[in-house]
């Protein structure tokens, strides 16, 4: 629904302590660990095209493509999931999945054979585990968590986030560093197999799906239609997949960039990284006050903005290497406080409006078409930065990635305060 109410956030009900909730800090540590460990691997995996298989920026963003290319199939897994009773088996198999694949780069390297091909096939299959969990992951958020409190989880889930990209590039860095980046690879797959066994330990209960009345394409059609036909859901999709498409063009360059133009170590692009990160940390925490203060949509808009805009002045970065890791720090803060001032306040409004037994497709269909168009992005940027070069191509993405900011303008997003004038 659209109706805009006037209820303020100081007459709803108070949420629960969610730190006292045996089941919630279970899944909170699991998806915690999980997160520092893809930290690493987002600075090693694409260090070891660029250092050890001297990739191109064009293979570089083929590796990035790779890994969000699964999304694509969320449309039909997320209607298939939607049919399953025990989402926290696939959670399991999901996480087993991905560390199994991980593991096979530190093995490799052992034996000197590791390869552009398996390094894409290691992305691939990756990216698929990903797609799993996070279609599986939206039925079992709302076993566990009250819907008076999926803002506060939302934004503690984030701060975990956020401390990830602190201390996990950070870490990464010194690890590529000191052992090289495939073996750094092997904490990210231990990090799954922690994440596995805790989600193992979560008592809940998960009622069976309701009869299917049509086929599996009859259900990826009812969540693509719900996605396209709702207001609040069409512009929610319509800002990620403009931000993600243009931050991508940027994502698919910003390592090799930082690491050949740049002139920075694995370490420093670590330091810069993870420093920047406090504002996803700020940014996460900041979330709920603010949208208290002035209402869920506004903020979801600032964070919009404040999200892809401080991208352009990477082109700019110069001078000394401490004034480099110091712009690079900077231009990572202000642009995490703004992808969690987004991120919190809008996936707590998505759950919010999505009805329980069509959580799994209507993900599939967001995901597909918001997360599907990050290899676009990332082959985007590819080709702009063999053409152009890597700073123009920096500047387009940060400019380009403000339009997002537009369909929440033009929708009833920006009128919404609190998640009470919303329902299903």
């Amino acid at each position: 629904m659209t109706a805009v109410g006037t209820a303020s956030a100081t007459g709803a009900v108070p949420p629960p302590a969610l730190h006292r909730d045996r089941r919630f800090r279970t899944f909170w540590a699991g998806e915690t660990i999980s997160q520092f460990g893809d930290r690493v691997s987002e600075l090693a995996l694409p260090l070891i095209a660029v250092s050890l298989l001297t990739a191109t920026p064009v293979q570089v963003s083929v590796l990035t493509a790779l890994i969000w290319l699964p999304n694509l199939l969320g449309l039909f897994l997320g209607a298939w999931v939607d049919q399953r009773t025990h989402k926290r088996r696939l959670l399991i198999i999901a996480d087993l999945v991905r560390a199994a694949v991980l593991l096979s780069l530190p093995v490799a390297y052992l034996f000197d054979a590791i390869t552009l091909a398996q390094l894409y096939l290691v992305a691939l299959l990756t990216g698929f585990g990903a797609v799993l969990f996070a279609m599986a992951r939206q039925a079992f958020f709302v076993a566990l968590v009250p819907r008076s409190a999926y803002v506060d989880a939302n934004s503690k889930l984030s701060m975990s986030r956020s401390l990830s990209f602190i201390a996990g590039p950070a870490v990464g860095g010194g690890l590529v560093q000191a052992l090289s980046a495939p073996v750094a690879i092997f904490v990210d797959a231990v990090s799954f197999l922690g994440s596995a066994l805790l989600l193992r330990r979560i008592p809940v209960t998960e009622p069976p799906p309701p009869p299917r009345h049509t086929s599996t394409l009859g259900l990826v059609r009812e969540g693509l239609v719900m996605v396209v036909r709702h207001p609040v859901l069409r512009a929610a999709l319509g800002c990620t997949t403009t931000v993600n498409f243009f931050t991508f063009i940027a994502t698919a360059l910003l390592v090799l960039y930082a690491s050949r133009d740049l002139d920075l170590s694995a370490g420093a692009i670590g330091v810069a990284l993870g420093f920047g990160a406090l504002g996803g940390l700020a940014g996460a925490g900041l979330a709920p006050l603010i949208s208290r203060a002035i209402g869920l949509g506004r903020t979801a808009m600032i964070g919009a903005v404040l999200f892809p805009a401080p991208l352009a002045l990477t082109a700019l970065v110069t001078g000394p290497t401490w004034t480099k890791v110091a712009m690079l720090a900077a231009i990572e803060l202000v642009s995490s406080i703004g992808v969690m001032l987004m991120d919190v306040n809008l996936n707590a409004l998505l759950t919010a409006v999505t009805p329980d037994e069509a959580r799994g497709r209507r993900a599939g269909a967001y995901s597909a078409v918001n997360y599907g168009v990050r290899p676009l992005g990332a082959l985007v940027g590819g080709a702009l930065g063999t053409t152009i070069g890597l700073r123009p191509t920096l500047a387009i993405a940060g400019l380009g990635g403000v339009l997002a900011v537009l369909w929440l303008v033009a929708s009833p997003v920006r009128q919404i305060k609190t998640l009470d004038d919303q329902t299903p």
